[in-house]
This record gives structure tokens, sequence and C-alpha cells, in this order.
């Protein structure tokens, strides 16, 4: 169980859930190390994927938002130089406000998570915890950014951000 949370750790932010249908959640890495995917390769196949289990779920496959995508980026590329996993980002920043100074008015969830080395692997490792598989079956979503950036030593950090 040690190792289990080790891999695999949630650290669920929840800001009021239950008043404003937000929610996030984290996801550490994986073992595997294939060569090293590009950016924008990782971010196309995640948004295949996760639309590949949406469909799959009876959900509206979610369309890919450039303004999710942008703050999606930012996080991620603020974990990748920091070495900070967290949904707090630069500035104490935390999903919903990225998305809106990235001109997102709507924001509904986040995901993130770090060192699985292939699009495949992130998207199982999140349908495999029920937090975040909760964030990416949300029908209610209607659209999606990710943000796949990679630290100077290799290390792949990912944000999912969703909007209504």
């Amino acid at each position: 169980m040690r190792n289990v949370l080790r891999r695999f750790a949630l650290a669920a932010a929840l800001i009021a859930p239950a008043a404003l249908g937000l929610a996030t959640m984290t996801a550490s890495p994986s073992q595997a190390a294939p060569a090293k995917t590009s950016e924008t390769t990782l971010q196309t196949e995640i948004n295949r994927l996760i639309n590949v289990q949406r469909t799959s779920n009876g959900c509206a496959a979610l369309k890919v938002d450039a303004k999710l995508t942008v703050a999606a980026r930012g996080h991620s590329a603020f974990m990748a130089q920091t070495g900070k996993f967290s949904h707090t980002g630069r500035g104490n920043s935390n999903f919903v406000a990225r998305a809106k100074a990235a001109g997102f008015a709507n924001p509904s969830a986040e995901n993130v998570a770090y060192g699985y080395r292939t699009a495949a692997q992130v998207v199982n490792g999140w349908m495999k915890s029920p937090g975040h598989r909760t964030n990416i079956l949300n029908c209610k979503s209607k659209t999606v950014g990710v943000g796949a950036v990679y630290s100077a030593n290799g290390t792949p950090y990912y944000t999912q951000d969703f909007g209504y």
C-alpha cells in the first residue's frame, strides 16, 4: 500500500466542490522510461485518449480550448521549473485563477501528474484514480486544455484543465 501511495499520490485540492462543482486531482510518476516524446505530441495524444475514455463512457468528446491549453502549459512549466508538484502555482494561484487569467471564464476541474513517459501511461493512471476519473468523465465539462512540459532533467509534468 505504501508503494502504491508513493507512486500514485492524490493531492485533492477541492475548492468547494459541492457548491461550485470544481475539483482538482493529482497523480505521480510511473516507472517506465521510453524515448522522450515532444510536448505537443504528448498533449495531442492525451486529448485523444481522454476523448476515447469519455465517449466509451457516455460523455461527449471534449473540445480542445486554446485558453485552457495556455493555462495548463503555464502551470506545467511552473512545476517543471520549480520541481513543485501541486495545484498551487506561481503567486499561490489555483486553477480557477490561472484559467481566468488566460481568458477562460468557466473552468471546472484540474488534474496534474508527473513522471509518466507516455500519454497512455498518464491517462491510464488518471483513469485508475477515482478522483481523476471523475474529473475526466464529468459530462458537464465541454472543453479541455492539456499542458505537457519537460523539466531540465527530462521529467514530464502534466496539467489537464477542464471547462464548462
